[in-house]
């Protein structure tokens, strides 16, 4: 179970037990500005051009934050942060929202005094092989050498799939995704094994990125999503329907191109809901109704931000596969709106 927190007023807000202040919604447009945790290292996901731009399928869920609570998808400043300090930078106020490869599991959710708004795309523990090993899946890759993170996580994960297939692998430990692409790229490694996110960011950047492949077979659960301070149940509310009119504009067929047009009402009573024209739903979140309208604008639904920062037809070329809309066999699902 969570630890719950005492709590005492402190000006307009909550002063929580572990830090947290809840009344972040209040403080974002107050300050008129999301300040957003990226992995500035994802390519795909968060990336910054050289005119200062940024870019990425994370990104973009900041920028439909902004729209929803702010107006403005642009109101929004993107703040590096790496794994082991992400939830220190979070508590201390530096940022309001974590939008990341943060995986949603027992440890981060129970222990860092966090709460995780949703999953945004599901990934797990993958390999990247040289096309010209000729492998199709990773089941062929008895006696292969496995350039392989030093975490107990990685580690474990990997020699489990080779112990229930019955093969044998010789492990290269690593220490970074820097060091694992050196030795990868000089073959010191056949393979490598890193979460998928990260191997299709990597393969991006090679100069040859099409000599390489991802292999089908996917190892692990890990699924990723936004994160807030524990205690604020007000914008955690806000980011999980945000979130979810992305997920669920797709599934209705509405989109960045019409999504103006079908706000002045449908005969589909469920994108009347979710964009405004019938219900009462965004009186309860503290946004007027045409938030959800402002969030799908911004950069497009959950498939449209998908397609255009880490799909297929994209540098990091990943396949919709689990991220898929759960009429497509995925396990992309929106929460209803009712």
């Amino acid at each position: 179970m969570k630890k719950r927190h005492a709590f005492a007023w402190v000006g307009f807000g909550i002063l929580l037990g572990s830090g947290a202040f809840a009344g972040t919604l209040q403080d974002v447009q107050s300050r008129g500005e999301l300040r957003c945790g990226v992995n500035a290292h994802l390519v795909g996901f968060a990336s910054q051009s050289d005119d200062g731009s940024w870019s990425g399928f994370d990104v973009s869920l900041c920028r439909a934050v902004a729209a929803a609570v702010l107006g403005d998808p642009n109101a929004v400043s993107f703040h590096p942060t790496n794994s082991s300090a992400q939830f220190d930078v979070l508590h201390a106020q530096d940022v309001d929202l974590i939008a990341r490869n943060t995986t949603w599991n027992y440890t981060n959710d129970v222990s860092a005094d966090v709460d995780f708004a949703g999953i945004s795309f599901f990934d797990g523990q993958g390999f990247l092989a040289s096309k010209s090993l000729g492998l199709t899946s990773a089941k062929e890759m008895d006696q292969y050498t496995v350039c392989v993170h030093s975490s107990e996580r990685s580690q474990t994960t990997l020699q489990d799939f080779f112990l229930r297939n019955n093969m044998r692998y010789e492990p290269v430990t690593v220490e970074s995704t820097e060091d694992a692409s050196e030795l990868y790229l000089a073959s010191e490694c056949q393979v490598y094994t890193a979460d998928t996110s990260r191997l299709a960011a990597l393969r991006a950047t090679f100069a040859q990125p099409d000599d390489h492949v991802l292999l089908p077979e996917i190892i692990s659960k890990q699924p990723l999503g936004p994160v807030v301070r524990e205690g604020d149940s007000e914008w955690e509310d806000i980011i999980r329907w945000v979130l979810t009119a992305l997920v669920t504009g797709e599934e209705l067929g509405v989109t960045s191109a019409n999504v103006e047009e079908l706000k002045k009402g449908t005969e589909t009573i469920e994108i009347n809901r979710l964009l405004g024209s019938e219900g009462m739903f965004s009186a309860t979140l503290g946004l007027d109704k045409d938030w959800a309208v402002r969030a799908i604008k911004a950069d497009g639904n959950y498939g449209e931000i998908f397609a255009k920062t880490i799909g297929e037809n994209t540098a990091i070329g990943l396949p919709r596969g689990l991220n898929a809309q759960w009429i497509d066999g995925g396990l992309l699902y929106g929460l209803p709106i009712q």
